[in-house]
């Protein structure tokens, strides 16, 4: 019984541990901080939904304790039966109103917020304002590119926007159906190969602040073996930053190496790795011939192959072996075979990519 009893508070405690921590999240991941005009959207209708289906539930258990306790059967009482409602009109129009009013309190805003995130006519305006932010997306196994075709900009796994506006998106794959998700500014939305989607998002300035600057992207749509590992980052900006990015990125020019190890692996990676990367994020390459991420930049991301913290040490492991950091990539070349003196000049190389 003590055994019991005791096994019973365990599990209690667990219980409650879990609840407690399903409510934990960070700002700049978290689905529950909301960070954007979508966001809230739907952050309200998901506390929407959820009051009702706990009204529901409170309802039904009163309902379902009272009838026990009231109707339970009492001694001498055996045989008594209670008396029968079926048939009732009045509770039958009750029991059937209720619902489709709760379902009318849901479908309303659901429908009109639906219609509302549906509207991309800006972004498809061959006149649109100057201002208007447009980037393509497209995903890939197992990294994401972004292209500002009214810049002529494309950068990889790094996403930049401005805040405090709309940001629309055109979306594809690849190869395989993905989805673009950023949990706490909204989505998700599929990318598809055989048709483009089109949505848009708003990147709120002091929630930005609040997550520290960057936030995290997904994919959100089961793609393969290494499907929880496609990342990606966002970084809005002040609109006069974004602005300053696009010009910086605009007029940057191939880096030139001066370092002599940074230049043996300049040599490397010209040997083996320009093929299907490229350094600048001026790329006039068409999508087919893009298979790999654009690295102009390197040096300033958030991440090395979106996941790990970005450092020397951590981009060796990722040349040395791809497959071992993301199964399933399609990264290939004669990393394996490089001798440790090579790759560290291909490492100091890398990491010498910024945008001046």
């Amino acid at each position: 019984m003590k055994k019991g009893l005791r096994n019973w508070r365990l599990f209690s405690l667990f219980g409650m541990m879990a609840l407690l921590l399903a409510g934990c999240g960070k700002p700049f991941l978290s689905t529950l901080q909301p960070a954007g005009e979508v966001a809230n959207m739907q952050y309200s209708l998901m506390l929407l939904s959820t009051s009702i289906m706990v009204l529901v539930i409170v309802v039904v258990a009163i309902i379902f304790v009272y009838v026990v306790i009231r109707f339970r059967r009492r001694k001498g009482e055996e045989n008594k039966i209670p008396k029968q409602v079926e048939g009732n009109h009045k509770l039958e129009i009750i029991w059937t109103v209720i619902p489709i009013i709760l379902l009318l309190i849901l479908a309303v805003p659901t429908v009109a917020a639906t219609f509302k995130l549906a509207d991309v006519k800006p972004m498809n305006d061959k006149n649109r304002d100057k201002d208007t932010v447009v980037v393509n997306v497209r995903a890939n196994l197992y990294w994401w590119e972004f292209e500002y075709p009214d810049y002529g900009i494309i950068t990889s796994q790094d996403l930049v926007v401005p805040t405090n506006e709309k940001v629309y998106f055109n979306l594809v794959a690849s190869d395989v159906k993905h989805s673009f998700w950023i949990p706490a500014v909204g989505g998700k939305i599929d990318t598809n190969t055989d048709n483009k989607n089109q949505f848009w998002l708003v990147f709120d300035q002091k929630a930005t602040d609040k997550a520290g600057g960057v936030f995290y992207g997904k994919c959100a749509e089961l793609c393969g073996p290494s499907h929880a590992l496609m990342d990606f980052k966002v970084r809005p900006l002040p609109r006069a930053e974004f602005d300053a990015w696009v010009e910086k990125m605009q007029k940057a020019e191939n880096p030139v190496v001066t370092d002599p190890v940074a230049k043996q692996g300049e040599e490397i990676f010209n040997k083996s790795c320009i093929g299907c990367h490229a350094v600048s994020p001026v790329d006039n390459r068409p999508e087919q011939a893009r298979t790999a991420p654009n690295l102009a930049g390197f040096a300033d991301r958030e991440r090395i192959a979106g996941i790990l913290e970005h450092n020397e040490e951590n981009l060796k492991r990722w040349l040395k072996d791809p497959e071992g950091v993301k199964p399933g990539n399609k990264m290939t070349g004669t990393y394996g075979q490089l001798t440790e003196e090579q790759l560290d000049a291909l490492t100091k190389y890398l990491m010498s990519l910024k945008v001046e």
